[in-house]
């Protein structure tokens, strides 16, 4: 009961933050940010919340069935703007792929580095 609470004030604050401040980033992804600082500081103890973590982890997809049947209501739309849609997913693919190899590049020149001196 202690990680649901856990996991759940986290929630509100980084909800809370968002509206408050009005910061253009998801109040979810705000308080994801807050609990890893909390675990890296040790402020929160990853046993405290890991039984409930595995739990929403292991029922993930209940949580995605409603985005899912949403989407259902659009497929008309999707049907129309399927070019586009498939022209943006491909760009932005490559996107991050090349983004996430430059900077995988750009830390193993810099462990390179560190290992050598």
């Amino acid at each position: 009961m202690r990680g649901l609470a856990i996991l759940l004030g986290y929630t509100l604050l980084g909800n809370a933050i968002h509206s408050l401040l009005s910061v253009p980033i998801s109040g979810n992804v705000i308080g994801m940010v807050l609990l890893v600082i909390s675990l890296f500081a040790g402020w929160v103890k990853l046993a405290w919340i890991e039984e409930t973590a595995q739990f929403f982890l292991k029922h993930m997809m209940i949580f995605f069935a409603p985005v899912i049947v949403g989407t259902m209501m659009f497929f008309g739309l999707i049907g129309d703007q399927w070019l586009v849609i498939a022209v943006a997913l491909a760009i932005s693919t490559m996107i991050v792929i090349l983004v996430t190899a430059g900077v995988t590049a750009w830390q193993t020149g810099k462990a390179k580095e560190r290992t050598y001196e």
